[in-house]
């Protein structure tokens, strides 16, 4: 039985102390690594949430409405995100690619309180930039 109980205790230990260093050599892995940059906290994110608020498309996380100088989209208010002439849905990409990365979840959330739908054209090319930003934290 003292044989048994030692086991795992040492079992636990190398458990515990291999742990360590494997995390400890992901975070030099991240920060060092040649041509990537060690990702500095932005201000506008507090920190406490798994996923920044700032990064969720979720019109619930904020009821107060952003514009990101894109009001000429709000007569587009209520029209289905498939009935969009393709001259519309380039003043949709017009305002997509002028956004920082950073500002694109806040946009698409912008849209959503304000029930302007998101051409279909463009829901593959704004997620996959909240994607790929979400990817790079």
């Amino acid at each position: 039985m003292l044989y048994l109980i030692s086991g795992i205790v040492i079992l636990g230990i190398i458990t515990a102390i291999i742990g360590y260093f494997g995390n400890r050599r992901r975070q030099n892995d991240n920060t060092n690594a040649p041509g990537k940059t060690a990702v500095i906290a932005d201000s506008d994110c507090c920190g406490q949430h798994e996923v920044c608020e700032r990064d969720s498309l979720l019109a619930a996380v904020s009821k107060q409405i952003e514009y990101y100088d894109d009001e000429e989209l709000d007569i587009y208010n209520n029209i289905a995100s498939d009935k969009y002439s393709e001259m519309v849905v380039e003043e949709f990409r017009e305002v997509l690619y002028t956004l920082r990365e950073t500002e694109v979840a806040g946009w698409l959330r912008s849209l959503q309180l304000r029930e302007i739908n998101l051409p279909d054209q463009l829901k593959d090319e704004a997620l996959l930039i909240v994607e790929e930003r979400r990817k790079n934290l």
